[in-house]
């Protein structure tokens, strides 16, 4: 069995976690069903903000749409390391916020997030699509 194939039930179950959750989480930074996300960005942090916390939010959710987005496509691999480095960061923040557990629970999703792009490695996935191209060439020009 190619590798590709054996690890499709380890790839698919953690691409669609970060694909789905951080659509889910961005548009919730809008509306505010699932918590108020404010209360979780640190008072340093909020002063340093050249914005409102609740703009801040709502940027926030632009990216974190973006990077589940960027997990769904042909570029799984470099939306599962943004998704890791999108959740330190936030780690970062809830430590400075006195929200210690919650941190801990991030930092094992980007653990997570680095496992998934790891078995996308594993599975061949290249970090961009035109990277994949360009290697094909210059694999073909060298044999």
């Amino acid at each position: 069995m190619p590798a590709r194939e054996s690890l499709s039930s380890i790839y698919i179950p953690l691409r669609l976690a970060f694909g789905l959750v951080p659509i889910v989480a961005g548009l919730d930074k809008f509306f505010n069903l699932l918590t108020d996300w404010q209360k979780y960005l640190a008072p340093p942090v909020a002063k340093l903000l050249p914005v409102s916390p609740a703009t801040f939010m709502m940027a926030a959710g632009v990216i974190e749409i973006v990077a589940g987005l960027v997990v769904l496509t042909v570029l799984t691999r470099l939306g599962a390391y943004i998704v890791m480095i999108w959740l330190i960061l936030i780690a970062g923040n809830l430590i400075l916020a006195g929200y210690y557990d919650v941190a801990v629970r991030d930092l094992v999703m980007a653990l997570s997030a680095y496992t998934l792009g790891q078995v996308a490695a594993l599975r061949g996935d290249q970090w961009l699509p035109v990277g994949s191209a360009q290697q094909s060439r210059a694999h073909v020009a060298a044999s």
